[in-house]
């Protein structure tokens, strides 16, 4: 029996250069994805998938049909296949390790303590820091705002339920007091209830207009700036920094580097940066 090749049954065809210009100046324009020359491999197979499952034999068909799509599902579906959501519990741990010796001990007794987290993915660095914040402030209340492109990862980040595979370096302690284990032994790992509690979710575009009710004294936006050009990622840091209070810190991640970038914030170490100014009442002298 001769074997058939999935290509072979395949009925869309290939991605053209144009049509990858288009899709690249779609999710640039929308969102501000910077899809360089080399990604068409990428791009095809991301969204190959939403093309066959609409019916269209062709990447052009699709196109339009986002375009046409007056009630913007078809986009946030694209924006959705094409947003990298790579993270994980505890990533670059010397941010946290900062946050506990430096930044909370100059918060004084402030109550509660907020933190926005700008790109949450799929939750890990949402609940890694519900987990530092609890353990450094005990009984004090946490509010932690999250907040992402991707209506998907932002659906698993509030279900909250890790296959335990991506729980490895996590502490037995905090398994025992965060999670909930299911299975023995364990295939997953659930965020408990009361942790749950202190994270809210909004969808928010970083280089559209958005708002707050407040500034935040901390926020981190890790390794979403390296997916923009320059103008784009100094569009989003000033949106950040207009977020951020006086005397608040924001993190970036490591491979992200803000020295080509336009801004008003302070150098404090590598992938942490400062709002000038402090607000007395909020933060130690």
């Amino acid at each position: 029996m001769r074997h058939v090749d999935v290509a072979e049954t395949d009925s869309v065809r290939p991605l053209a250069p144009q049509e990858f210009e288009q899709f690249r100046q779609l999710a640039y324009r929308t969102f501000g994805l910077d899809l360089k020359s080399g990604k068409e491999e990428l791009v095809s197979a991301r969204l190959r998938k939403l093309v066959r499952g609409g019916g269209f034999h062709s990447f052009q068909d699709y196109y339009r049909s986002i375009v046409q799509d007056r009630t913007g599902e078809s986009l946030l579906a694209m924006i959705d296949a094409l947003a990298t959501n790579h993270t994980s519990f505890l990533r670059e741990p010397d941010h946290f390790q900062f946050l506990r010796d430096q930044v909370i001990p100059a918060l004084g007794t402030r109550e509660p303590v907020e933190v926005w987290t700008a790109a949450c993915s799929t939750g890990e660095e949402v609940w890694t820091l519900a987990m530092v914040l609890n353990e450094a402030l005990g009984q004090r209340r946490v509010r932690i705002t999250a907040s992402d492109i991707s209506h998907k990862a932002l659906r698993f980040a509030q279900r909250a339920v890790y296959p335990a595979e991506r729980c490895h370096g996590v502490s037995a302690a905090w398994l025992a007091r965060y999670f909930s284990a299911e299975g023995r032994p364990p295939v997953s790992y659930q965020i408990t209830p009361a942790l749950k509690a202190q994270a809210v979710f909004r969808r928010v575009n970083l280089v559209e207009t958005y708002s707050w009710p407040h500034q935040f004294p901390i926020i981190f936006c890790r390794n979403v700036m390296i997916y923009f050009d320059r103008q784009t990622q100094e569009r989003v840091i000033a949106g950040l920094s207009q977020h951020l209070e006086p005397g608040g810190y924001l993190f970036v991640g490591h491979a992200e580097s803000l020295t080509r970038v336009s801004h008003a914030l302070e150098y404090v170490r590598p992938a942490v940066y400062r709002k000038p100014g402090r607000k007395e009442a909020r933060w130690n002298k």
